[in-house]
């Protein structure tokens, strides 16, 4: 199958969930994660007019971001964050979605504020409290969106995350009315800064997209269904 016709399926798959969820299937970001896969990939998919590509890794993405400067791409990180790399992810990414700790927060504002940028994040969620898994668990969501809020160069957007895996559609579809709960509850329990409402769940990936839009999805993550196998290499 081409990249083409990948980015048909997925999109087609993204359009068939919004109706049966009754919602406008433009309200759905795809992003297409690109990890393992090399900038050529990125490129056919941008020639087939996407835009938006997430990345795990700050070392394999910032090869790629440099070589496809010339193309328009919103660039999303949505791997684990390294508080040493908090400058280089600011200066290169427009969005970050995988904030999972106050020290983190605060050292991607100082490094938005010193390239002069707003960086749109959300905060990571460990919504099934996996030990193996990065993020606050649903009770610190409060505190680390006031936090977040007060921040001058970080424009927080919403809430992300990875749960269990299921292979029962309306059991997948569980964790995400969770995220969506805790969504509604911090937009009504704090106010908002400059009139700015939290609006963003990023959550659902190749093989639970559907159960993720029919939760609020507005943000899904889909890497295989688009790039195919992931190929990493090998340990020595």
């Amino acid at each position: 199958m081409s990249p083409a016709d990948r980015l048909y399926a997925v999109r087609s798959r993204i359009s068939e969930a919004a109706r049966g969820s009754g919602r406008n299937k433009h309200d759905i970001t795809l992003i297409a994660v690109s990890k393992t896969h090399p900038a050529s990939a990125v490129r056919q998919l941008a020639l087939e007019g996407h835009t938006d590509f997430g990345e795990n890794y700050l070392k394999e993405a910032a090869g790629k971001i440099h070589e496809l400067e010339s193309l328009s791409i919103v660039w999303h990180f949505i791997g684990h964050i390294q508080s040493n790399k908090c400058s280089e992810i600011a200066e290169l990414f427009d969005w970050v979605h995988s904030v999972d700790r106050l020290k983190i927060a605060r050292r991607l504002n100082d490094a938005a504020g010193q390239f002069g940028k707003r960086l749109n994040v959300l905060i990571q969620v460990n919504i099934d409290g996996e030990a193996s898994k990065s993020g606050v668990s649903p009770d610190q969501v409060p505190d680390m969106v006031e936090a977040i809020r007060g921040f001058t160069h970080l424009q927080l957007r919403g809430l992300m995350t990875i749960p269990k895996p299921s292979d029962d559609p309306q059991q997948a579809r569980e964790p995400y009315k969770r995220l969506h709960d805790l969504l509604d509850a911090a937009n009504s329990q704090s106010a908002s800064v400059n009139g700015a409402r939290l609006d963003c769940l990023s959550m659902g990936m190749s093989a639970d997209l559907e159960a993720a839009v029919a939760e609020g999805a507005s943000h899904v993550r889909i890497g295989t269904a688009l790039f195919g196998p992931r190929h990493y290499p090998a340990e020595a």
